[in-house]
């Protein structure tokens, strides 16, 4: 892994999912920091808007339409930045979709599809962008990032969206399995892993949703400038890997530690949180996994309050948290909802009050 990267103002980053949630995010952070952005999506209106509304602020930037799933759209991001810019100093792969749904609901076909972009895709992006940093002129003990996106669900898998997560799973073991090859051959190249919590992005309306309620993400939940932030740090910072989020860094050392009062905590409080007390979008209505979304849009609309910082992943980029501290949260997260369950001594609650108590335990679990 390369010890030093370009400052941001003077860095070309590609970005894939440009267009909407995390990777809009991103894109307008990088070009107000004086990036340069190659933004890439299915949508070419919404693309160009996204260009035309950073050049009109003074950043500098052009757009690919391009569906990851097809790996000469990929290469022809590439080729853009090429020709454009004379190439590329950071590739994040943010274009992802989910399905909300028992798995034994959700038809195979559509998995597939989602492995291709979530997967393929991102394999596609970050085999390209390896070519190409690993190959290019550059100035002396300068490299290049490669920035993927997964998600808190790459450790801990949570029902409801099992394909989701098997998904993300595999991006972090071809995420850590990419890193070791480059650093064997001593390439000039970092490979990031960001692992976004809940964040607030239309991620839920994208989604496919087989289940009989709307989806809904489980709290808490962060704004997407949390992730754009962890993102660009990455960019001039190497590191491998950052989770954004205390409370989905909870979840994993509490699956670690205690690993079946984990499952029981996403049977039950996961379960529920992850679906809203109304009728779904009709199944026939098109998806993220069928379309663009043809729109600019970072926020979902998240109903409870989203957090607008992480504390803990600006603490633990600059090194100043230790690993033992998120160690000590989750074993006292394990005991807080221990002690509730005792509290409760087996009673029955109906399912209203049971919904509420299990939402308001998982907040100060988490919080």
């Amino acid at each position: 892994m390369t010890d030093e990267l370009k400052p941001l103002d003077e860095q070309v980053i590609v970005i894939t999912g440009a267009s909407s949630g995390i990777g809009l995010a991103t894109a307008r952070m990088a070009a107000d920091r004086g990036a340069t952005v190659v933004a890439a999506a299915r949508s070419e209106d919404a693309l160009r808007k996204l260009t035309d509304e950073l050049a009109a602020e003074g950043g500098e930037a052009t757009h690919v339409v391009a569906d990851v799933r097809d790996r000469d759209d990929v290469r022809e991001i590439a080729r853009v930045a090429e020709e454009e810019f004379g190439g590329f100093d950071t590739w994040v792969n943010g274009a992802a979709v989910s399905i909300y749904g028992r798995l034994d609901d959700v038809p195979i076909e559509e998995m597939r599809d989602q492995f291709d972009v979530n997967v393929w895709g991102l394999l596609y992006g970050s085999l390209e962008a390896a070519e190409h940093l690993r190959d290019r002129d550059r100035e002396p003990d300068r490299g290049g990032a490669i920035i993927n996106i997964g998600s808190i669900v790459s450790e801990r898998a949570i029902l409801l969206q099992g394909s989701y997560s098997a998904s993300k799973h595999a991006v972090k073991g071809f995420t850590e399995a990419l890193r070791m090859e480059l650093e064997r051959e001593d390439a000039p190249v970092s490979v990031t892993l960001v692992k976004p919590s809940a964040i607030d992005t239309p991620f839920p309306e994208h989604a496919k949703n087989h289940m009989d309620e709307a989806a809904t993400l489980p709290a808490p939940v962060y704004a997407p400038e949390t992730v754009a932030r962890a993102i660009l740090h990455a960019a001039e910072h190497p590191q491998r890997e950052v989770t954004v989020g205390a409370g989905g860094k909870q979840m994993t050392v509490l699956g670690e530690a205690a690993s079946r009062l984990m499952d029981k905590l996403m049977e039950t409080v996961f379960y529920r949180e992850q679906r809203k007390d109304e009728p779904p979008r009709d199944i026939a209505d098109r998806s993220g996994l069928d379309e663009p979304a043809g729109e600019l849009r970072e926020r979902g609309g998240y109903d409870g309050r989203v957090a607008e910082s992480s504390l803990y992943t600006s603490l633990r980029q600059r090194r100043e948290v230790p690993r033992s501290v998120a160690l000590g949260v989750g074993l006292a997260a394990t005991a807080a909802y221990a002690g509730y369950r005792m509290l409760r001594n087996g009673d029955e609650a109906d399912d209203a009050d049971s919904r509420s108590d299990d939402r308001r335990i998982a907040r100060q679990i988490r919080t």
